[in-house]
């Protein structure tokens, strides 16, 4: 945990994704054999109130405790490998490049990020990413859910969620009353997003999230909202959640529409699988999008383009503000090198990219801007 930081708080989230039967598909896109967890935020949250978001939430204290390392295999990195050095003239994002010795804590941020986005889940959706013992799990397949009878009853059960709600600290002893570690090894780097400074939330509240892919076998045992933070959840495949958002059905945040285009590529659990374990060291870059308000909406502009400010005002302390009188549909039509969000309202988003996707990376599949053109790749 930074507590140096004064913009923004550290979180992590996660893509859950397990493998389901093929049902007959809501898009063009043909079917897909494995559905994301989505869960429908309270609409009295102070930030993004009423989206459906992947399971995750803020770094706590307790998700950087010494007390892990007993729990864990040893040190270094409990187990997971090293992300490669960035490309030249790149860096590793700060969210992972700080060195958390300096700030107190003994355990890695690659593992207390894990440990936040595995513990947010259970506290949010009542799943558990545990594995018996002190890990990794065997094997490099998905990863399978905690068998039922390694679980307790769901009475108890549900009495450890509340106590972990009410003090995240209680996920350590719940793993030791177990006899297991969190399944840090089966999440992998996803994404990095930095809230706009123009999208903070209340009390003026800014995320620097880790984004992390958990594949898992098949469904866990159970999901289920805690009526607090969470008041619906959703299994979905990527392309039938954007049908549901187009239809109004739903809403997601900028960077939860982006990611579910990306995950458009992937109709094939395994390919998903093995795309995510063959890039899981490869890193990711840190984004923030820049806001530029045109006449009838907004653009969001992330980084390589050919509009993304060369210096971005990360801090919000500049006071830069990017506007144009231009409509929407000029902007795009005066541009070439692309990548960008395209905000025309609520539940009217488009991702265009023409860039080289970097970290070995995919870019989502183009959606213009009335959100049906799922067969153009850029």
């Amino acid at each position: 945990m930074n507590s140096r930081l004064r913009h923004w708080r550290e979180a992590a989230t996660l893509l859950l994704a397990a493998g389901a039967p093929a049902r007959p598909p809501r898009s063009p896109l043909g079917p897909f054999d494995y559905e994301l967890l989505l869960l429908q935020r309270s609409s009295r949250s102070g930030f993004a109130p009423s989206a459906h978001v992947f399971p995750g939430g803020l770094v706590e204290a307790a998700d950087f405790s010494a007390d892990w390392l007993g729990l864990l295999p040893p040190s270094p990195q409990c187990g997971l490998g090293l992300v490669r050095p960035p490309p030249p003239g790149s860096c590793r994002a700060p969210l992972f490049a700080t060195d958390r010795e300096q700030l107190g804590s003994p355990l890695p941020g690659e593992v207390a990020f894990r440990i936040c986005a595995i513990r947010e889940t259970f506290e949010e959706a009542g799943v558990l990413l545990l594995v018996p013992g002190r890990g990794p799990a065997a094997g490099s397949g998905p990863a399978p859910p905690l068998p039922a009878a390694r679980l307790p009853p769901a009475a108890e059960l549900s009495e450890w969620r509340r106590r972990v709600q009410e003090d995240p600290a209680c996920f350590l002893q719940l793993c030791r009353h177990l006899g297991c570690v969190p399944n840090i090894w089966a999440l992998h780097e996803w994404s990095n997003w930095l809230t706009p400074v123009g999208r903070a939330g209340r009390g003026a509240r800014r995320y620097d999230t880790a984004f992390y892919l958990c594949c898992l076998e098949r469904r866990p045992p159970l999901t289920s909202q805690d009526d607090r933070e969470v008041t619906a959840f959703l299994w979905s495949s990527p392309p039938e959640a954007i049908e549901r958002f187009k239809s109004q059905e739903i809403w997601f945040p900028p960077p939860q529409f982006y990611e579910l285009c990306r995950l458009c590529n992937f109709s094939s659990f395994h390919e998903l699988h093995k795309f995510s374990s063959d890039r899981a060291l490869e890193g990711c870059e840190r984004w923030m999008p820049v806001m530029l308000t045109a006449s009838d909406g907004y653009i969001e502009l992330l980084p390589g383009d050919e509009l993304y400010p060369e210096d971005p005002d990360y801090t919000g302390e500049k006071k830069i503000i990017m506007s144009t009188d231009k409509k929407v549909e000029d902007v795009m039509k005066e541009g070439s090198v692309f990548h960008r969000i395209v905000i025309k309202n609520i539940n009217n988003l488009a991702v265009y990219v023409n860039i080289q996707a970097k970290y070995k990376h995919i870019n989502p599949l183009m959606i213009n801007s009335d959100c049906s053109d799922y067969n153009s790749r850029l």
